[in-house]
């Protein structure tokens, strides 16, 4: 199975990308009195969770594009899975690494809207604050699912089934 490197890095990214896009531990603050965390969905203030009272435009835009970025991942990882039972292997392994890499563009375009919103909107007090596990699980899924999206590219360009334009036109 030629895209299984693919598949690999496919599933990873994507199992990331849902873990990122649903925990609340994008940013956290740890000080004497206790912890609190900030995520797309949630503020927690010791271990208290409650949905964020007013969401600033910016993290809307993050959490458009990753929620578009889990579903793209989802349908890559679900063209790429079917390139072993297809005929038409080349041109869905193609597709597939199309789409996966538009995850990990769309995934990247969320993280940086993310990042440059929330040091703009912490201001001074950025420095009490870090990015934690979730935010760091969105960069490493960024790089597994444009990894994937390259590995489903090469696959098709290497595959030697009858159903490629060089075969074709021989």
């Amino acid at each position: 199975m030629p895209a299984s490197g693919g598949l690999l890095c496919g599933a990873s990214g994507l199992a990331l990308l849902l873990a990122a896009t649903a925990t609340h531990f994008w940013l956290q603050h740890r000080a004497p009195g206790g912890t609190a965390s900030l995520g797309l969905w949630r503020a927690c203030l010791g271990g208290h969770c409650r949905p964020h009272p007013g969401t600033p435009a910016l993290w809307e835009a993050t959490r458009v594009l990753m929620l578009l970025s889990v579903l793209t991942a989802a349908g890559g990882l679900a063209l790429g899975l079917s390139v072993v039972a297809s005929t038409a292997r080349r041109a869905r392994a193609r597709v597939a690494g199309v789409t996966l890499l538009l995850a990990g563009l769309l995934a990247l375009l969320g993280l940086a809207v993310y990042t440059a919103g929330t040091l703009s909107l912490l201001g001074p007090a950025r420095t009490t604050w870090r990015f934690s596990w979730s935010y760091i699980l969105g960069w490493v899924a960024v790089v597994l699912t444009s990894s994937a999206g390259l590995f489903h590219l090469c696959a098709a360009a290497k595959d030697p089934s009858p159903e490629s334009s060089e075969a074709v036109g021989a």
